[in-house]
């Protein structure tokens, strides 16, 4: 059973599926890694605390999106349920866990998963970020590190940079760049992450340049701490995979060794 990182990942939207250069990305980076036993999957569109369980058994999809043509909504992604994994999450997060066993896969998971693993035949779990603070998610993620060892890929699934109130001139006008604010939050991000600042990244609100633009609301970002905190080495800097702009936002990705 191969060790596996966790990974950090720009989920897009709906969209991403019509973008074959994004997605042949993605793809490429699943076919890199070691096939996992199970995906644990941290998303910015489910925060309830304390951390919950998803779907175990057959899980459903959740189409949490609006105003996209209806295509998007006859998508499908039949995954295995997790239910070995939900009892060693369990394990690692008591008692401060719970279950929602009707809660399906949201499309900050179902998305990507389609570009890495469009067979749908790798276990899926889907868990709530309890938490917006950036040190308690940290936490959280070194909590799960232990089943990286498992052959778990832990993901967490968000957004480098989510200012989507002002990105609206780059919205299907075929402008291609980013806005400074986007570009100035990513550099500023790949600058501590190599540092492995931890104090910085955890103080982004107040420390990065281009907020609150970069994220009005920071639930996109919070996922990243998720990672950190899952990496097996505490100095390693991350290994980018993914970066570049979609519609002026950051879409750069790395995995945790």
């Amino acid at each position: 059973m191969s060790k596996m990182p966790a990974i950090f990942l720009a989920h897009g939207a709906p969209p991403l599926l019509d973008d074959a250069g994004w997605m042949g990305e993605l793809h490429a980076w699943a076919n890199a890694l070691p096939r996992p036993t199970a995906i644990l999957m941290l998303s910015a569109h489910w925060t309830e605390k304390p951390t919950t369980l998803g779907a175990t058994t057959t899980v459903p999809l959740v189409y949490d999106f609006y105003g996209f043509p209806e295509r998007y909504y006859r998508v499908t992604y039949g995954s295995p349920g997790a239910a070995a994994l939900a009892e060693r999450v369990r394990a690692l997060l008591a008692p401060h866990v719970a279950d929602e066993p009707t809660r399906g896969l949201d499309h900050g998971a179902f998305i990507p998963l389609l570009a890495m693993y469009p067979k749908a035949d790798i276990p899926v779990l889907q868990v709530s970020l309890p938490t917006m603070d950036p040190r308690e998610l940290f936490d959280l993620g070194q909590k799960l590190a232990p089943l990286r060892d498992e052959g778990v890929l832990i993901v967490g699934s968000g957004f480098m940079t989510h200012g989507l109130p002002f990105i609206r001139e780059y919205m299907g006008t075929g402008k291609t760049g980013a806005p400074q604010w986007s570009v100035e939050f990513d550099r500023w991000a790949v600058e501590a992450l190599e540092r492995r600042d931890l104090d910085s990244l955890f103080d982004f609100r107040a420390s990065a340049p281009g907020m609150p633009y970069a994220h009005p609301t920071v639930e996109h970002f919070a996922p990243l701490f998720v990672a950190l905190g899952a990496a097996s080495v505490p100095d390693a800097t991350p290994d980018t995979v993914v970066e570049g702009y979609w519609y002026g936002l950051s879409k750069r990705s790395f995995q945790m060794r």
